[in-house]
Protein backbone atom coordinates (compact mmCIF):
# COMPACT_ATOMS: atom_id res chain seq x y z
CA UNK A 1 0.00 0.00 0.00
CA UNK A 2 2.84 2.41 0.86
CA UNK A 3 4.44 1.73 -2.54
CA UNK A 4 1.19 2.62 -4.34
CA UNK A 5 0.87 5.86 -2.34
CA UNK A 6 4.51 6.79 -3.04
CA UNK A 7 4.00 6.15 -6.76
CA UNK A 8 0.84 8.30 -6.79
CA UNK A 9 2.66 11.08 -4.90
CA UNK A 10 5.50 10.97 -7.43
CA UNK A 11 3.07 11.18 -10.35
CA UNK A 12 1.24 14.12 -8.75
CA UNK A 13 4.58 15.87 -8.14
CA UNK A 14 5.62 15.37 -11.78
CA UNK A 15 2.32 16.83 -13.01
CA UNK A 16 2.95 19.96 -10.96
CA UNK A 17 6.49 20.27 -12.31
CA UNK A 18 5.28 20.49 -15.91
CA UNK A 19 5.75 24.20 -16.35
CA UNK A 20 8.27 26.48 -17.94
CA UNK A 21 10.79 29.05 -16.82
CA UNK A 22 8.59 31.58 -18.62
CA UNK A 23 5.77 30.63 -16.26
CA UNK A 24 8.16 31.01 -13.31
CA UNK A 25 9.13 34.47 -14.57
CA UNK A 26 5.51 35.57 -15.00
CA UNK A 27 4.57 34.34 -11.54
CA UNK A 28 7.61 36.12 -10.09
CA UNK A 29 6.66 39.40 -11.81
CA UNK A 30 3.07 39.14 -10.54
CA UNK A 31 4.22 38.34 -6.99
CA UNK A 32 6.63 41.29 -7.09
CA UNK A 33 3.91 43.65 -8.35
CA UNK A 34 1.64 42.50 -5.53
CA UNK A 35 4.45 42.90 -2.99
CA UNK A 36 5.18 46.45 -4.18
CA UNK A 37 1.48 47.35 -4.05
CA UNK A 38 1.29 46.23 -0.43
CA UNK A 39 4.63 47.92 0.30
CA UNK A 40 3.44 51.37 -0.88
CA UNK A 41 -0.12 51.07 0.39
CA UNK A 42 0.54 52.48 3.91
CA UNK A 43 2.07 55.65 2.43
CA UNK A 44 -1.06 56.33 0.35
CA UNK A 45 -3.46 55.17 3.08
CA UNK A 46 -2.04 57.82 5.44
CA UNK A 47 -3.12 60.48 2.94
CA UNK A 48 -6.51 58.90 2.22
CA UNK A 49 -5.82 58.03 -1.41
CA UNK A 50 -5.27 54.86 -3.40
CA UNK A 51 -2.27 54.00 -5.55
CA UNK A 52 -4.43 54.56 -8.66
CA UNK A 53 -5.43 58.03 -7.43
CA UNK A 54 -1.76 58.80 -6.77
CA UNK A 55 -0.93 57.65 -10.30
CA UNK A 56 -3.59 59.96 -11.78
CA UNK A 57 -2.33 62.90 -9.72
CA UNK A 58 1.22 62.33 -10.98
CA UNK A 59 -0.04 62.21 -14.57
CA UNK A 60 -1.97 65.45 -14.02
CA UNK A 61 1.06 67.14 -12.49
CA UNK A 62 3.17 66.04 -15.46
CA UNK A 63 0.59 67.44 -17.89
CA UNK A 64 1.18 70.93 -16.56
CA UNK A 65 -1.08 73.95 -16.95
CA UNK A 66 -2.59 72.77 -20.25
CA UNK A 67 -4.36 69.85 -18.64
CA UNK A 68 -4.83 66.45 -20.22
CA UNK A 69 -7.80 64.66 -21.81
CA UNK A 70 -9.43 61.92 -19.76
CA UNK A 71 -8.63 59.21 -22.30
CA UNK A 72 -4.93 60.17 -22.28
CA UNK A 73 -4.88 59.68 -18.50
CA UNK A 74 -6.38 56.21 -18.91
CA UNK A 75 -3.69 55.30 -21.48
CA UNK A 76 -0.82 56.48 -19.25
CA UNK A 77 -1.91 54.74 -16.08
CA UNK A 78 0.33 52.06 -14.62
CA UNK A 79 -2.64 49.88 -13.77
CA UNK A 80 -5.41 50.20 -16.35
CA UNK A 81 -8.55 51.48 -14.65
CA UNK A 82 -11.83 50.71 -16.41
CA UNK A 83 -13.58 53.36 -14.32
CA UNK A 84 -11.40 56.40 -15.04
CA UNK A 85 -14.47 58.65 -14.74
CA UNK A 86 -15.26 57.33 -11.25
CA UNK A 87 -11.60 57.71 -10.29
CA UNK A 88 -11.66 61.35 -11.40
CA UNK A 89 -15.00 61.85 -9.60
CA UNK A 90 -13.36 60.78 -6.33
CA UNK A 91 -10.37 63.09 -6.90
CA UNK A 92 -12.73 65.99 -7.64
CA UNK A 93 -14.73 65.31 -4.47
CA UNK A 94 -11.45 65.53 -2.54
CA UNK A 95 -10.63 68.77 -4.41
CA UNK A 96 -7.41 67.21 -5.76
CA UNK A 97 -8.38 67.46 -9.44
CA UNK A 98 -10.84 69.34 -11.65
CA UNK A 99 -12.36 68.78 -15.09
CA UNK A 100 -13.47 71.21 -17.78
CA UNK A 101 -15.06 70.97 -21.21
CA UNK A 102 -13.28 73.34 -23.59
CA UNK A 103 -15.69 75.63 -25.47
CA UNK A 104 -14.05 74.75 -28.82
CA UNK A 105 -14.64 71.00 -28.33
CA UNK A 106 -17.51 70.18 -25.96
CA UNK A 107 -17.00 66.43 -26.42
CA UNK A 108 -13.55 66.53 -24.86
CA UNK A 109 -12.95 66.71 -21.11
CA UNK A 110 -9.67 68.20 -19.91
CA UNK A 111 -8.40 67.32 -16.46
CA UNK A 112 -6.19 69.43 -14.22
CA UNK A 113 -4.52 69.04 -10.88
CA UNK A 114 -5.59 71.53 -8.21
CA UNK A 115 -3.44 73.37 -5.68
CA UNK A 116 -4.40 70.90 -2.92
CA UNK A 117 -3.51 68.07 -5.33
CA UNK A 118 -0.08 69.59 -5.94
CA UNK A 119 0.42 70.07 -2.20
CA UNK A 120 -0.51 66.44 -1.54
CA UNK A 121 1.99 65.25 -4.15
CA UNK A 122 4.70 67.45 -2.62
CA UNK A 123 3.95 65.86 0.76
CA UNK A 124 4.19 62.40 -0.81
CA UNK A 125 7.33 63.00 -2.89
CA UNK A 126 9.77 62.24 -0.08
CA UNK A 127 7.94 59.26 1.48
CA UNK A 128 7.46 57.69 -1.97
CA UNK A 129 11.12 58.25 -2.85
CA UNK A 130 12.09 56.63 0.47
CA UNK A 131 9.85 53.66 -0.34
CA UNK A 132 11.44 53.44 -3.82
CA UNK A 133 14.88 53.29 -2.24
CA UNK A 134 13.81 50.76 0.36
CA UNK A 135 11.97 48.56 -2.15
CA UNK A 136 15.05 48.17 -4.35
CA UNK A 137 17.83 48.55 -1.81
CA UNK A 138 19.16 45.07 -2.57
CA UNK A 139 19.92 46.04 -6.19
CA UNK A 140 22.82 48.20 -7.35
CA UNK A 141 22.43 50.82 -10.09
CA UNK A 142 23.46 48.52 -12.94
CA UNK A 143 21.06 45.80 -11.73
CA UNK A 144 18.24 48.35 -11.60
CA UNK A 145 19.08 49.44 -15.16
CA UNK A 146 19.06 45.83 -16.32
CA UNK A 147 15.76 45.18 -14.55
CA UNK A 148 14.16 48.19 -16.27
CA UNK A 149 15.54 47.11 -19.65
CA UNK A 150 14.30 43.54 -19.28
CA UNK A 151 10.84 44.58 -18.12
CA UNK A 152 10.53 46.99 -21.06
CA UNK A 153 11.52 44.20 -23.43
CA UNK A 154 8.98 41.85 -21.81
CA UNK A 155 6.26 44.48 -22.43
CA UNK A 156 7.33 44.76 -26.07
CA UNK A 157 8.65 48.29 -25.62
CA UNK A 158 11.82 49.77 -26.95
CA UNK A 159 14.26 49.87 -24.03
CA UNK A 160 14.63 53.39 -22.68
CA UNK A 161 17.91 55.22 -22.71
CA UNK A 162 20.22 54.63 -19.81
CA UNK A 163 19.43 56.67 -16.75
CA UNK A 164 22.18 59.08 -15.83
CA UNK A 165 21.79 60.65 -12.40
CA UNK A 166 22.31 64.41 -12.25
CA UNK A 167 25.92 65.36 -11.64
CA UNK A 168 26.42 66.04 -7.98
CA UNK A 169 27.54 69.51 -7.09
CA UNK A 170 30.89 69.62 -5.35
Amino acid sequence: MAKVKAKMDEQAKRKHLVHSRQQDAVVSILRTANYLGRFYSPVFDQQGITSQQYNVLRILRGAGLGGIPTLDIAERMIEQAPGITRLLDRLERKNLARRERPSENRRQVLCYITKPGLELLRELDTPVKNQDNQALHRLNESEIEELIRLLELARGEQPSTTYLPAASSQ
